[in-house]
């Protein structure tokens, strides 16, 4: 039988998984947010060929995936 996160969900108090729902919804709209950011400066720094800041820029992109 799969295992389902919506099914044990419905298990929680309504408000708390509001909350619960509404907190990850959060984080991934930052995280997304901030991944959008790092590749738009990994892309200035493919056109200004600086590959000291791509180097950077990419390792910081691996520790948000």
């Amino acid at each position: 039988m799969e295992h389902n996160v919506f099914n044990e969900m419905d298990r929680v108090d309504p408000n708390l998984r509001d909350e619960m729902l509404v907190e990850l919804f959060l984080e991934q709209t930052m995280k997304d947010f901030k991944k959008s950011k790092i590749f738009e400066k990994i892309d200035h720094s493919l056109k200004k060929k600086d590959k000291k800041a791509f180097l950077l820029l990419t390792e910081e992109l691996k520790t948000l995936c």
